[in-house]
């Protein structure tokens, strides 16, 4: 097929979407390279995002147009080179056992400190903020790290010893040691993420440790992991949950925080996978909830992902 067919292909699979190619709206594509049509109609998400980095097409809100893609499933109706490798490898490997557990520290958190220093607030959450009442990003992180400590979330008290799975770069770790006068011990994949977070916890009851949940053997008061259950994988959700259990004392609260899907899968996005987080991948509510099942009572379930919206654009 020449250039002008694959245009007309492309153009009727984002007519569903309201999407034209070079197109008044914000949200339409301006393509620079006929090259771009072939590449998404070969590789699906990977082939939009790398023919973007290629300089082939634009944008003027990427946000808006990535929000029509995913609304109306258009990465779903292009033949994905190499997408059923993807699905085999997802069913006969455990792309996330122990073994490869610090592959995702190299490549996505220890690319520079310094770069998670100028896209974060000033307390360096990379998770959702909590907006319900904030004007500005620093004190959506702040509002979600409070709604973390607060109460009707774990709990905390002064005295209280507490594990942070996915620590990042010490934000919660910090925050609760500040305010609350808690020990914490925080675990990270991540050597870049350990050298920063030590730095900035300098002086409080704060361990920050090199360390895959896996080998964590002590008892907590609480256990809360921010945005890490998502680096985790759908073959060991039940054994994260197991423990997760083994480390709580009696009557002992875990939070969780994560990115989730309103479908299980096994895999994650071609894209996201190649280049932002390897082996990720984004759980359900049915597969949370068999993870626990005769571990935990859930007391609680707050969604408010329509938060990371605001936090990605601030």
């Amino acid at each position: 097929m020449n250039n002008k067919g694959l245009k007309t292909v492309v153009q009727e699979i984002l007519n569903t979407a309201d999407i034209k190619i070079d197109g008044g709206n914000p949200w339409d594509i301006k393509v620079y390279d006929d090259k771009f049509y072939r590449k998404v109609l070969d590789q699906g998400s990977l082939g939009l995002g790398e023919s973007y980095m290629e300089g082939l097409w634009d944008c003027k809100k990427i946000d808006e147009l990535i929000f029509r893609i995913l609304n109306k499933e258009l990465t779903n109706k292009v033949n994905h080179k190499g997408i059923l490798w993807a699905i085999l490898k997802s069913k006969l490997l455990n792309l996330q056992k122990k073994s490869k557990a610090f592959e995702i520290g190299k490549k996505h958190y220890d690319i520079g400190n310094d770069l998670y220093q100028y896209m974060l607030d000033k307390r360096m959450v990379y998770t959702c903020g909590y907006w319900k009442k904030a004007k500005n990003l620093n004190q959506a992180q702040e509002d979600k790290l409070e709604l973390v400590s607060y109460p009707e979330k774990i709990g905390l008290k002064k005295g209280m010893k507490v594990l942070d799975i996915g620590c990042g770069w010490g934000s919660f770790a910090k925050y609760a040691a500040e305010k609350y006068n808690v020990k914490v011990i925080g675990i990270s994949v991540s050597k870049e993420q350990v050298k920063l977070a030590k730095e900035l916890c300098k002086g409080l009851q704060v361990e920050i440790r090199l360390q895959d949940y896996r080998d964590i053997n002590e008892k907590f008061d609480t256990v809360v992991s921010l945005g890490m259950f998502e680096h985790v994988g759908s073959k060991n959700y039940r054994k994260y949950m197991k423990k997760v259990f083994e480390c709580l004392k009696e009557n002992g609260i875990f939070l969780l925080h994560t990115i989730g899907k309103n479908e299980s899968v096994s895999l994650t996005d071609p894209w996201m996978d190649k280049y932002i987080f390897p082996n990720g991948m984004l759980p359900s509510i049915k597969q949370i909830g068999n993870s626990i099942e005769g571990l935990f009572v859930l007391e609680d379930w707050h969604s408010f992902g329509t938060d990371y919206d605001k936090t990605l654009i601030a």
